[in-house]
């Protein structure tokens, strides 16, 4: 064992000390470092810009023209506004934006979104006060998707298929002032009311009742359909039954034992 003299004990304990702490510090420098990337590193093709100093928000990511088919899963979770704008986004899956507590405006306007499944925007009901769907290809909404969203939306310029679902779940949305005018039926139930905008539509004509009553029409159609096909069968059974019982007794008669048999009877008859 190495035993130093008094005077230097001191001194090599100061190195070794200094040293440490040297280690210490560059380990959670780095450590510091890596749970910032991890948690706030930018999405591939997006561009993230850091809030003001002391604005207390969180960031905005761009990720516009990126030529993106899905929602990005590795978002920062401070975004704050995300612009998924111009992009090939088809549908917009279950919890989509989970781990974003901030998120206050999405804007996933002019894509080719198609579906919104259920629980697309779970989460959001709270915080998200802007939602821009505007420019897509929807035809429908339906309430799981939606949720309870606040938030203040934009619908318009969407082929929308305007019947009593569609009726039943807007008047539960914030629809932006562009969506007033914007909505318009490309098809509707019943037909005569495509092209007209939706929210005339809506408050003119109820689509539940309509479509109430176009089911009930159908339901009576199809009943004298299957009733028709019921008389036609037994028609037929009766009509094939016949046939089949003359040509029977045909058949019996040309028999020689029973025409022997009928001349029998006959002359007993007589004698009798």
């Amino acid at each position: 064992m190495l035993l130093l003299p008094p005077p230097l004990l001191p001194v090599w304990l100061l190195r070794h000390s200094v040293a440490l702490c040297l280690i210490l510090l560059h380990s959670s420098v780095l450590m510091t470092l890596c749970f910032h990337h991890a948690s706030t590193s930018c999405s591939k093709g997006c561009y993230c810009l850091e809030a003001p100093m002391g604005a207390g928000g969180g960031r905005t990511v761009r990720c516009s023209h990126a030529r993106l088919g899905e929602v990005p899963r590795d978002l920062p979770n401070d975004t704050q506004r995300l612009y998924l704008d111009f992009n090939h986004i088809v549908s917009v899956p279950a919890n989509a934006f989970e781990g974003l507590p901030l998120l206050a405006e999405l804007d996933l306007s002019h894509n080719a979104i198609v579906k919104l499944e259920s629980g697309a925007f779970r989460g959001l009901e709270e915080r998200l006060k802007l939602l821009d769907l505007s420019a897509n290809r929807l035809m429908s909404l339906n309430r799981e998707a939606v949720g309870s969203l606040r938030s203040h939306t934009n619908l318009s310029h969407n082929p929308w298929h305007c019947d009593c679902e569609l009726q039943h779940v807007v008047p539960s949305l914030e629809l932006e002032p562009a969506s007033l005018a914007g909505m318009v039926c490309e098809t509707a139930v019943p037909e005569q009311h495509a092209g007209m905008p939706f929210l005339l539509l809506a408050h003119d004509v109820d689509l539940c009742k309509v479509a109430r009553r176009t089911t009930d029409v159908a339901m009576l159609v199809t009943m004298f359909g299957w009733f028709a096909m019921v008389i036609a069968y037994l028609v037929h059974y009766v009509w094939q039954n016949q046939d089949d019982t003359r040509r029977h007794l045909e058949y019996l008669k040309s028999l020689p034992g029973l025409q022997y048999k009928s001349e029998a009877s006959s002359t007993v008859s007589t004698v009798v």
